[in-house]
């Protein structure tokens, strides 16, 4: 099939450069977004995410005439939905955005069309929610139009390079629907393209997402074992990953992210009785933000025990907001979860978060530097391990605080270096060192 015209819903993480790279590749985009701030970003030449690359890419698109950035979608060839799938409190996919872009295509749906779903979902969303949305047209999936599911499956801070040249799964509601997404993909994915069912497809995401969830979990479970046991994790983890079958994560603050911390969800929400480990994983995770409070309630209390109250009036200096490193992405992040606790407990919080000075946490002060951040700090606790992290000399930081504890959260932190720059240094699962006093 030939493709002239597209239209892409959602311009987030995955759909701006989705539009952005089909335009270089000369497809008129009609991008959609019904954030206005979004809207008015992009048309005014900004950005309002960040991704090494994209800035160039987006302008190029731009340039070019071939993306338009529009508050509504308007008649194409092709239109591809990628809008948020967040969930409930109660864990539940809230669906309303996937919804709503399938309800605003509808009226402009003709014969030959094609619909693609990217937005990550629970089974069976495209045949049980997304076909009747779009047959309300008058149109029948897969006989009048080509419906597919095709999921993400991109790295934050290589999402460029990996649209292109990862493997791309694509399932359609039928054989033809399979092979009308296969060619809008072909456009520009140098990748391999494997077609299947729209079920199958939707699966293969949460099945990636929740491997990783889960293997997240034993190793975060692995760190409250070390503290215990007075073990070093970080050292028992490299010893044995040295077995050529074995290959344990790094534990950290917990799980963050669009995509692992919510697709296991999706599974457990449609067939519960089915799934009691992804769901034991889940929790495990989501119960390590407290874990690392309660490591930083240690480091301030006396050895033996730790105090409900030793966070009471400090200050602390946060070093890092974001999900993952490297990268300016603060959905579901367990860095902030931290901060959040830690305000609870009633310290007073400055974070800094290099990919995003400004963002706006409830009860967090956010730094505008690293010296902001640290200036009068009774402690410094590292919660994200950005590249600028590691590098720090932790010399350095000692001169700017007025305190002398640091608790390292994600593994990054000499231990030798910083305890030799005066620093009295916990370290997630490093429980040899909690017994030895510090």
């Amino acid at each position: 099939m030939a493709f002239k015209n597209l239209c892409v819903l959602g311009l987030g993480y995955i759909g701006l450069p989705t539009a952005s790279t089909f335009a270089t590749h000369g497809v008129r985009v009609i991008g959609v977004d019904v954030n206005p701030s979004v809207v008015s970003t992009l048309q005014n030449g900004g950005l309002h995410i960040h991704e090494p690359g994209l800035r160039t890419l987006v302008q190029a698109a731009l340039g070019s005439g071939n993306l338009l950035v529009r508050d509504k979608p308007e008649a194409a060839d092709a239109f591809i939905i990628a809008v948020p799938t967040p969930f409930y409190a109660d864990k539940r996919a809230d669906m309303r955005a996937v919804t709503a872009a399938a309800e605003s295509i509808t009226p402009y749906l003709r014969r030959g069309n094609l619909v693609v779903l990217e937005s990550t979902s629970p089974p069976r969303t495209t045949v049980d929610l997304l076909t009747p949305l779009l047959e309300r047209s008058g149109l029948r999936a897969g006989v009048d139009f080509y419906l597919a599911y095709s999921p993400e499956r991109v790295l934050p801070g290589q999402i460029l390079r990996e649209l292109i040249e990862n493997t791309r799964v694509v399932g359609g509601v039928n054989r033809a629907s399979a092979e009308a997404a296969r060619d809008l993909y072909s456009l520009f994915v140098r990748g391999e393209i494997i077609l299947t069912d729209a079920t199958t497809a939707e699966m293969v995401k949460l099945m990636e997402n929740t491997t990783r969830d889960v293997n997240i979990a034993i190793a975060n479970e692995f760190s409250r074992l070390a503290d215990r046991f007075g073990v070093d994790v970080w050292e028992a983890i490299a010893l044995a990953n040295r077995h050529p079958r074995i290959n344990i994560l790094r534990p950290g603050p917990g799980v963050g992210g669009h995509c692992i911390s919510v697709d296991p969800w999706f599974l457990v929400e449609a067939a519960p009785d089915l799934t009691p480990l992804i769901a034991a994983s889940r929790k495990v995770n989501d119960e390590q933000p407290r874990f690392v409070l309660d490591l930083i309630r240690r480091a301030f209390s006396s050895p033996d025990s730790a105090s409900p109250n030793a966070l009471a009036g400090r200050q602390l200096a946060v070093l890092g907001l974001s999900y993952k490193p490297d990268v300016d992405d603060l959905r579901e992040s367990p860095a902030i979860e931290v901060a959040k606790l830690l305000v609870d407990a009633g310290a007073s919080v400055r974070a800094y978060e290099p990919f995003k000075p400004d963002a706006q946490i409830a009860g967090v002060i956010t730094a505008p530097s690293l010296e902001a951040a640290l200036s009068q700090a009774d402690g410094v606790i590292l919660l994200v391990a950005h590249q600028a992290f590691k590098r720090l000399d932790p010399a350095q930081l000692y001169a700017m605080m007025r305190g002398n504890v640091a608790v390292d959260a994600v593994g990054i932190c000499n231990q030798d270096e910083w305890r030799q720059a005066g620093f009295t240094l916990f370290r997630l699962g490093d429980g040899r060192y909690r017994l030895q006093g510090g």
